[in-house]
């Protein structure tokens, strides 16, 4: 009798012991998604690219500084007109674009908090290549950038020239921040590492430069262009290049050089890549003004005279022309180095291409993943249409963008397949996506978070959650408990009551 109370009293205790465990886990998770937001921070970022400038607000709860994994974009506006590397010789007119931007963020953010909004500036390729020409008129256009923050509400941070390598990298933690591939929510609510989750490369393609970033197999050797980043108390060994002039405008202005030069006359230039009767006037400045092409200027070189091209649409000529525009002999057959003798590991895992990357493919009616077959019809067709019927095949039709989409596209194929060697197998393994959630995919998120520290390099509050599998074993171990205890009381329940009904029998029966 001492024995069978004894286990009812331990029974009792588990039972309860799994009843509160199994709430506990219900309860916290219900009440995390119930707090409510507290106050916000924010943070401006200008990315200054080679062909326009872009403001980025972001925001995040004010409690979660290093806590991260909450920062998210909370408005985007593009300043109107060219980068601002095309003022280097008005420096002064560099401000009046950028009042309108300006003008909609600070009412986006709360006017209490405009002068702790710290706003950041980083300028790309275009500006790397000023200041490479001429390194004066780039230091006028960073000061003019200096003065007119001075004067703004908020708390102005600089304006940077960022190196190409810093580009790709910010990119990279962009795009794997956006995917939760550094950190993720328990149901705990709380924030930790995800359990055997990989990272995904990052392509970027600008308008002076193009970024590869990724994790190569053999993450211990070390190539040229290994960087080692440190997030949440992580390593990461991102190897990552950067391609000066490999941008898209930079690119196209290599390619009217070079359809110049094979041509015996200015006054008509055919250019296979552009649409079938289609007919522009350029300057000699606009695509010879660049440092890119200044080793293809011709003795006879005049900034004003005018080049007349003629579109002729076709695509297997724009690829034989595209094709010199790499310098595949300089890697001598190595597989290690597929173009202009630089070296890169073998692209390995899942890719996300942006910026124009994703323009060129969304121009092309693609979308996501594809097959490299799928890209390659899309692009012979599109390539083969005259400039009357583009008109009414593309969604938003721009004239300077219009004419140009058939080169990017047989830019992009060459650079991809023959630059980075992915071919019909790695193909679908690369996904062009322009966000994630509201968040557009850009180097400039990367920036901001680094620059704040928002990304700690040591990861206190993150711990390594449970394995999936163990972690559900859990659950159904505690449920499992509970039921035995039940069932194990129901049991001596049943036979203490058969017990008392034998001894009232036997009481019965009993002779007097």
């Amino acid at each position: 009798r001492m024995l069978t109370r004894t286990s009812s009293v331990v029974a009792q205790v588990f039972l309860l012991l799994s009843i509160v465990l199994v709430i506990a886990i219900a309860v916290i998770q219900t009440n995390q998604q119930q707090t409510l937001s507290p106050g916000l921070k924010y943070g401006i970022v200008l990315d200054a690219g080679s062909s326009r400038t872009t403001v980025y607000v972001y925001e995040w709860p004010a409690e979660k500084e290093n806590n991260t994994g909450v920062v998210s974009q909370t408005f985007k506006c593009n300043v109107k007109g060219p980068g601002i590397s095309s003022y280097e010789s008005s420096p002064g007119a560099l401000a009046k674009p950028f009042d309108d931007c300006l003008n909609k963020v600070k009412e986006r953010i709360p006017v209490h908090l405009h002068k702790n909004t710290s706003v950041y500036l980083g300028a790309t390729a275009g500006m790397r290549l000023l200041r490479l020409q001429n390194e004066s008129a780039a230091n006028e256009v960073l000061a003019s950038i200096q003065n007119y923050f001075r004067a703004q509400p908020f708390e102005f941070r600089g304006a940077q020239i960022i190196t190409g390598p810093e580009e790709g990298v910010y990119g990279w933690i962009t795009a794997n921040y956006l995917m939760g591939n550094f950190l993720e929510r328990n149901l705990w609510r709380t924030w930790v590492h995800p359990y055997r989750k990989e990272t995904m490369g990052a392509l970027d393609l600008g308008g002076a430069s193009t970024q590869i970033s990724f994790i190569p197999e053999d993450s211990e050797e070390h190539f040229n262009g290994t960087l080692q980043v440190k997030l949440y108390g992580y390593n990461y060994n991102v190897y990552t290049h950067s391609y000066q002039c490999y941008g898209r405008d930079e690119a196209e202005k290599r390619l009217l050089a070079l359809l110049l030069q094979k041509s015996n006359t200015s006054t008509k230039v055919d250019n296979p890549c552009y649409p079938q009767n289609y007919n522009t006037a350029l300057t000699m400045k606009y695509f010879f003004g660049s440092l890119c092409t200044q080793s293809l200027r011709p003795a006879n070189y005049h900034p004003n005279q005018l080049v007349n091209f003629h579109g002729t649409g076709d695509p297997g000529l724009c690829q034989e022309m595209v094709a010199l525009l790499f310098n595949f002999t300089a890697c001598r057959d190595r597989e290690d180095c597929p173009f202009n003798g630089i070296h890169q590991p073998k692209a390995k895992g899942n890719f996300v291409a942006f910026s124009g990357f994703y323009y060129t493919i969304n121009a092309l009616n693609l979308s996501g993943h594809f097959s490299l077959d799928d890209f390659n019809s899309s692009m012979w067709f599109f390539c083969s249409q005259s400039w009357a019927q583009l008109q009414f095949m593309l969604p938003k039709f721009e004239e300077i963008y219009a004419r140009s989409y058939c080169f990017s596209a047989n830019f992009i194929y060459y650079l991809l397949v023959h630059g980075y060697n992915f071919n019909a197998e790695t193909w679908p393994q690369i996904h062009f996506q322009k966000e994630v959630g509201n968040s557009s995919i850009a180097w400039s998120l990367g920036y901001m978070l680094t620059l704040t520290n928002m990304i700690p390099a040591e990861g206190k509050l993150i711990q390594l959650p449970l394995k999936p599998s163990l972690f559900a074993g859990l659950l159904v171990f505690l449920t499992a408990t509970a039921l035995l205890c039940l069932f194990f009381l129901v049991y001596l329940c049943v036979v203490s009551q058969n017990r008392k009904n034998i001894t009232r029998v036997e009481h019965v029966f009993i002779p007097e």
